[in-house]
């Protein structure tokens, strides 16, 4: 059964860092893309950032990019969202999903990712 799960959300204060974790089970993360996605209060959920499959490239949304980072670590069959100088404006559930698509490009769609987790929570504030 694909499965994958979230965690390292938590409280943190404006300027910290947090890496949050996603653990896939009944796949190989080295095989399927890999998103990570964010509903804040209130508004829609947006994509955050991407890895590929193939190559292992990622792709990032504008409002992230210079402060998150996405790795792989196949040993531990997990991909990490590793976030720098945090605003109050990151607060959100993130989520992350797979995509079964072997592809050197990864999607910032959530309509093209199969399988979701059920979200860990960031809150962002003083």
């Amino acid at each position: 059964q694909v499965q994958v799960v979230e965690s390292g959300g938590g409280l943190v204060q404006p300027g910290s860092s947090l890496t949050l974790s996603c653990v896939a089970s009944g796949f190989n993360v080295d095989d399927y893309a890999i998103g990570w996605f964010r509903q804040a209060p209130g508004k829609e959920r947006e994509a955050v950032l991407c890895i590929s499959s193939q190559g292992g490239n990622p792709s990032y949304a504008d409002s992230v990019k210079g402060r998150f980072t996405v790795s792989r670590d196949s040993a531990k069959n997990t991909v990490n969202l590793e976030m720098v100088g945090l605003k109050p404006e990151d607060t959100a559930v993130y989520y992350c999903a797979a995509e079964n698509y072997w592809f050197p490009v990864c999607d910032l769609i959530e309509d093209e990712y199969d399988y979701w987790g059920q979200g860990t929570r960031v809150t962002v504030s003083s």
